[in-house]
């Protein structure tokens, strides 16, 4: 099923945003920010929504009986409503897809800009922050996955998916180049600033390390990490995170950035960061030794954690 109030996306000069929906709150919440951002981007809207097991059942014994109309999705009905009480200015087209949410989305957005679903379902568990879904989207999406969190951890989200700056988190040797070039278009087409972070751990303190059983193995304590060790690493760490912008930059120069480097754990200074941003961005960059992508500790833990809605960026395909 599928209908296409102002045309279809096929036409439309830029890749769409594809959002998928259940009805749930937080699939509305996404919902809003997906419409926020086609906008932005001047992209059309694909609003999908995965039919239940019980009706996709349900069409195919029907079908199997012979020419009959097909049953509606009422749950396409309900979404269109909210979209057209809403207000827009962008193609949409909605469509009822078969099969599993996660074969089903990622197929839906296989040429799409932007892929964007809320945290939790409609199933799981209330106290759950993020769904099954989600993280499985997480590492199989062929396009960029936006997480929307639900209410009871997100940021201010009032302004839509234009408002707050940009944080991006990056490590200045395994953040592919893919996601550092996201986050800077995502700075742009919203006209905020991009914040960098790129944290470090410092050297442990000699008190810190356990000294040898035996006598023989006993070796030289280290000296004691300073403060201009600290500052010398430092500066060595954003030597290296402005050299690793510097093409970015040049590319973009009409963007604000704001460089951050700190010592300290990665994902808990990113969800910190988060409070007072409006999107988050970080790489999906691990690959199994077998072969099958996988989602790194940090942006595990960002979209366990996040205020703000959070884009997980694939790298280039092989």
């Amino acid at each position: 099923m599928s209908a296409s109030p102002l045309g279809d996306v096929s036409t439309a000069s830029e890749p769409p945003v594809v959002v998928g929906v259940d009805g749930s709150d937080h699939s509305l919440r996404a919902l809003e920010w997906a419409l926020s951002a086609a906008e932005h981007l001047g992209s059309p809207l694909v609003v999908a929504h995965v039919r239940s097991d019980a009706l996709q059942l349900g069409a195919a014994r029907i079908a199997s009986l012979g020419p009959s109309p097909e049953l509606p999705d009422t749950v396409v009905g309900a979404v269109q409503a909210v979209v057209e009480k809403r207000g827009h200015t962008l193609p949409v087209v909605y469509e009822s897809l078969d099969g599993s949410v996660t074969d089903a989305l990622p197929a839906a957005a296989r040429d799409a800009r932007l892929l964007v679903t809320g945290s939790r379902g409609r199933g799981g568990f209330a106290s759950l922050l993020l769904g099954s879904t989600s993280r499985t989207l997480a590492a199989t999406a062929p396009c960029p996955l936006v997480v929307v969190p639900h209410e009871a951890r997100t940021a201010a989200l009032e302004d839509g998916a234009g408002a707050g700056r940009v944080l991006l988190g990056l490590h200045t040797e395994e953040t592919p180049d893919e996601v550092v070039a996201f986050a800077f278009e995502a700075a742009h087409h919203r006209g905020v600033p991009l914040e960098v972070l790129t944290a470090f751990r410092l050297p442990p303190q000699p008190s810190a390390l356990v000294v040898a059983p035996s006598p023989a193995l006993q070796v030289p304590p280290p000296l004691p990490f300073t403060d201009d060790m600290e500052e010398q690493l430092v500066e060595g760490v954003k030597r290296e995170q402005e050299e690793r912008l510097r093409p970015f930059a040049a590319r973009r120069p009409e963007v604000s950035v704001v460089p951050v480097v700190s010592p300290g754990d990665a994902a808990g200074l990113l969800v910190d960061g988060s409070r007072e941003a409006g999107l988050l961005v970080v790489g999906r960059h691990h690959r199994h030794r077998f072969g099958s992508l996988l989602v790194g500790s940090v942006a595990h833990a960002v979209l366990h954690h996040a205020h703000c809605p959070v884009a997980v960026v694939p790298p280039a395909a092989p």
